[in-house]
């Protein structure tokens, strides 16, 4: 694995002109922040060696590199996910490549179903901590890499200081935004009442298909995280309806200009 990964790095080098300590994942709600990137070069996963391809309708799959405002910076549009067939060290190997290439903070987007009463669909959720409870293999099983500790801590998985800024942001730009946990599963499915139920009980306020992977190896890796969701539909009694990942991606879409503002904003910010 770590062969494969300063391969893929290496390769990756050989084609960079710039030296970004600022990755970005583009997921669901974030898509158009790449609209926004200047100076910019591209390399589809395809061409990268040892790289997974993503199979999901709606995400892309290149990295892109070049510069967001002042900030050189490195984005990912398209992710890996589990329920793709992917096991967790495919899923999170672009991040071990992100820490060969010398990244430091890492900014996460994802689009998750509400279980807290309070929030409705469109609602931006910043990621205080999450729960992994419901993916069956975790991302640092097997021999440890030497990139951190076999047993790594993750009393703040999400940098506080980020989150304190989001939100200083959010309010000066007016926008609301709420905070909370949110819970990883395997997908693809969404969530019958009874799960979103169950996973309210067990302290989650946003369900979701991904990030969690990714984050727990960031920390690992020593980079900085930042998370937010886009709530695309609820998983409360009463405002359950039937969901389709078209209505995600329409709800998604609708918060996009929010959720880039707030991190176009951090990224220059951080």
């Amino acid at each position: 694995m770590l062969e494969k990964i300063q391969e893929t790095a290496a390769f990756l080098k050989g084609k960079m002109h710039t030296s970004p300590e600022t990755a970005i994942i583009l997921g669901t709600g974030l898509g158009s922040l790449a609209n926004e990137i200047t100076e910019k070069y591209e390399i589809k996963y395809e061409d990268i060696p040892n790289f997974p391809v993503s199979t999901v309708e709606g995400h892309s799959g290149k990295l892109i590199f070049g510069k967001l405002g002042n900030k050189d910076i490195m984005a990912m549009q398209g992710r890996f996910h589990y329920y793709e067939g992917y096991s967790m060290q495919e899923v999170t190997f672009p991040v071990r490549v992100m820490r060969e290439l010398g990244i430091k903070t890492l900014f996460v987007s994802n689009a998750s179903g509400g279980t807290n009463p309070d929030f409705e669909i469109g609602d931006l959720m910043i990621i205080t901590d999450h729960i992994i409870n419901y993916f069956p293999e975790h991302p640092l099983r097997g021999k440890n890499i030497p990139y951190g500790p076999r047993f790594p801590d993750m009393s703040e998985a999400y940098n506080k200081e980020l989150i304190r800024k989001a939100k200083e942001i959010a309010k000066e730009k007016g926008i609301k935004v709420q905070q909370g946990v949110y819970i990883g599963t395997q997908g693809p499915t969404f969530e019958t009442p009874s799960e979103y139920k169950l996973f309210h009980i067990l302290g989650a306020d946003a369900v979701g298909m991904s990030t969690v992977p990714e984050v727990i190896v960031a920390n690992h890796c020593g980079i900085k995280v930042f998370g937010i969701s886009v709530v695309t539909d609820l998983g409360v009694e009463g405002k359950i309806v039937e969901v389709s990942h078209e209505e995600v991606q329409k709800a998604a879409d609708a918060a996009q200009p929010k959720m880039t503002t707030i991190m176009r904003e951090l990224i220059n910010r951080a």
